[in-house]
C-alpha cells in the first residue's frame, strides 16, 4: 500500500509539475488540478442533486432575457476564438499535420487568447445545464450532456497546462465554430417559440455536432500515424477514445431523436 502511495504522488508530480508548459502553470485555475476539479464537483452536485432538490416544488423560472444576453455573448466569445486561432496559428504558420508547439513570436499570444479563453468558455457552458434546471428541463440534462460539458472542461484545462497550441489545438477553432451555429439557433429559439418545434434547424445542428466530432477524431489519429513528428503522441491515446465517445453518444442521441422517431410515426 505504502510503494503504491509513493507511486501515485511521483505520478501526480510528474503531470503536475515535470511535464508541464512552464508558460502557463501560473495562470488562474491551471498551476494544480484541485481548483478545477472542486468546480466540476461543485457543478454536478449542483445540477444533479442541489439544485433538482431546490426547484421541486417551485415553478419553472423565465429566463428568456437571461439566456438570450447569455447566447449572444456566446456566440461573440466564440467568434472570437476562431478568429484568433486563425489569425495566430491556422491561418497563419501552423500546418494541419504533426504542427508543434513552438517558440515563435506567436506562441504565448496563442496559448492565452486562444487556449485560456476557450477554456474559460467552456467554464461558461456549465450554465447551460444550470439553466435547464432552473427552468425544469431536467429531461435536457442527460448523461450526453453532462459528459460532454464536463469532458471539455477537462479537456480544455489540459491544453492550457501541457500544450497551449499545436496540432491538438485544431479543435478549438472548431468547437468554437460550431457552438457559433449551435448558440445563434438557440438565440433565434428565444426571440421565435416556432423554431423549437423545427425538426430542420434541431436535426441539422445535431448533423453539425457529429461531422466536427468525427473530423477531430480524424485529426488525432493523424498525428499517431505522422512519419517523423516530434509532437507528443500521447495525449492522442486519450483523446482518440473520447471523440470516439462523443462520435457514438451524438449519433445515438441523433438516430433515436430523428430516425427512428419518424419510424415509429410513420408505423403510426
Amino acid at each position: 500500500m505504502a510503494l503504491v502511495m509513493r507511486q501515485t504522488v511521483k505520478l501526480f508530480f510528474y503531470l503536475n509539475d515535470e511535464i508541464t508548459d512552464p508558460r502557463t502553470k501560473d495562470w488562474p485555475l491551471i498551476g494544480s488540478p484541485f481548483p478545477g476539479l472542486l468546480l466540476l464537483a461543485i457543478y454536478l452536485l449542483t445540477v444533479l442533486k442541489w439544485l433538482p432538490q431546490f426547484m421541486e416544488k417551485r415553478p419553472a423560472y423565465d429566463l428568456r432575457k437571461l439566456i438570450a444576453y447569455y447566447n449572444a455573448v456566446q456566440v461573440f466569445c466564440c467568434g472570437y476564438v476562431v478568429y484568433q486561432s486563425l489569425k495566430l496559428g491556422w491561418l497563419n504558420h501552423y500546418k494541419l499535420i504533426c504542427q508543434r508547439v513552438d517558440d515563435g513570436p506567436l506562441v504565448m499570444e496563442y496559448a492565452w487568447k486562444v487556449c485560456y479563453a476557450y477554456f474559460v468558455i467552456k467554464l461558461v457552458d456549465l450554465f447551460d445545464t444550470v439553466f435547464f434546471v432552473l427552468r425544469k428541463k431536467q429531461n435536457q440534462v442527460s448523461f450526453l450532456h453532462v459528459y460532454h460539458h464536463f469532458g471539455m472542461v477537462a479537456v480544455a484545462w489540459g491544453m492550457v497546462k501541457w500544450l497551449p497550441g499545436g496540432h491538438y489545438t485544431f479543435l478549438l477553432p472548431l468547437n468554437s465554430f460550431v457552438h457559433i451555429i449551435m448558440y445563434s439557433y438557440y438565440l433565434l429559439t428565444t426571440w421565435d417559440e416556432s423554431y423549437k418545434k423545427s425538426l430542420w434547424w434541431k436535426k441539422h445542428v445535431t448533423q453539425i455536432q457529429i461531422l466536427q466530432f468525427t473530423l477531430i477524431l480524424l485529426h488525432f489519429m493523424a498525428i499517431v500515424f505522422a512519419a517523423d513528428c516530434d509532437f507528443p503522441r500521447e495525449p492522442a491515446y486519450i483523446l482518440i477514445p473520447q471523440n470516439l465517445f462523443m462520435v457514438i453518444l451524438f449519433s445515438d442521441f441523433y438516430y433515436r431523436s430523428y430516425i427512428k422517431t419518424n419510424k415509429s410515426t410513420k408505423k403510426g
